[in-house]
């Protein structure tokens, strides 16, 4: 049990210790931390999450996160507008645009279909693909969610969808391991994985 010198430091720690991997011994160091760094510098840090959370919009045609009401990947002219990559989330769009292989538009469905979670299609942004389908939108759909049973599941979902569309729709190659997310594949390998992604059809008969 941590003894804490001051409640306003117990309530920083508390804060922090519910990030992602950061634990109270942790969150009690950057605490410190930020009490000791000039009051200048932890206002400026607290500003920024604050604007950060304030501020960050959902991109109307993709769901990314954007500064504005289109992101800068759909507002851009150079992406091939007729190639969709479909991931989970926001920080597999970040994963896929760090590899430099990738030059399409993104859909972000905001999960998976999770029956023991209580998600079902109706709770992701699922419609709104099948819609730019239907549309005629998009030439080829990449399906490129977890390699989890969740994952799978939707990706299943989403091919049954779209089997009255003329839109081809493919899945990454297996240099992703099964069960692995695709924001923390490395660089090479899912750079390689949508480079040498394959037809859904074929994928699913092995």
């Amino acid at each position: 049990m941590i003894s804490y010198p001051s409640k306003l430091v117990e309530r920083a720690v508390e804060q922090l210790s519910t990030l992602p991997g950061i634990g109270r011994k942790t969150a009690l160091r950057l605490a410190l931390h930020l009490l000791s760094r000039p009051s200048a510098d932890t206002e400026a840090f607290a500003s920024a999450l604050l604007q950060m959370r304030r501020d960050i919009v959902y991109c109307q045609r993709c769901h990314n996160i954007s500064d504005t009401p289109l992101c800068s990947i759909c507002s851009n002219p150079s992406r091939d507008d007729r190639l969709l990559c479909v991931v989970q989330h926001v920080g597999d769009v970040i994963a896929i645009e760090n590899t430099g292989q990738y030059r399409g538009l993104y859909h972000v469905l905001g999960g998976v279909i999770s029956p023991i979670d209580g998600i079902g299609p109706q709770d992701l942004t699922i419609e709104p693909l099948i819609a730019r389908a239907r549309a005629g939108e998009v030439d080829e759909i990449i399906l490129a969610l977890g390699t989890t049973m969740e994952g799978e599941t939707t990706n299943f979902f989403i091919y049954r969808s779209l089997e009255a569309t003329p839109v081809k729709v493919s899945v990454l190659s297996r240099g992703v391991a099964i069960g692995d997310e695709i924001e923390y594949a490395d660089e090479v390998t899912l750079g390689r994985s949508i480079l040498g992604r394959t037809d859904f059809e074929q994928a699913i008969r092995f």
